[in-house]
């Protein structure tokens, strides 16, 4: 199973929060990570421990980062979510609705899947938003 969909959404949430937390040289502070999350530091903390885990986050004292591997993690779930946006918005969903329907699935697909529907799609450039899809490149897993 690949990393993307063994992730809660709470933690693909606090992945993206670490990732937006974080600042050049320092990881991002439990404390921020909590606030963000309108969480306490000890229930951050434990959205946080199955992320290191995985091999997402590193922590040291107190201070997490994002891994390459949680780095090419979060490009996937990019990608996953904006091709499945792409494709509510041709089904007929404004644009402000795409986000929320996609969120609902974009998890739950495989690589292979989002691969498919891609193409399927054309190889759309952008999502309905106007956001950049990442290429194809089936076979490459994070």
């Amino acid at each position: 199973m690949e990393a993307l969909q063994r992730l809660t959404r709470r933690q693909l949430d606090t992945l993206l929060t670490v990732a937006r937390c974080e600042t050049a040289g320092r990881g991002a502070p439990l404390n921020a990570v909590a606030s963000r999350l309108h969480l306490s530091a000890p229930s951050a903390l434990n959205h946080l421990t199955p992320l290191e885990s995985l091999g997402l986050v590193q922590r040291y004292r107190g201070k997490s980062r994002v891994t390459e591997r949680g780095r090419r993690t979060l490009d996937e779930y990019q990608r996953h979510h904006r091709v499945a946006e792409t494709l509510f918005g041709n089904l007929g969903l404004a644009p402000a609705e795409t986000c929320a329907a996609a969120r609902e699935i974009d998890l739950a697909l495989s690589h292979r899947t989002v691969e498919e529907v891609c193409r399927a799609q054309r190889h759309p450039a952008e999502c309905p938003h106007g956001e950049p899809i990442a290429p194809c490149h089936t076979g490459r897993a994070p």
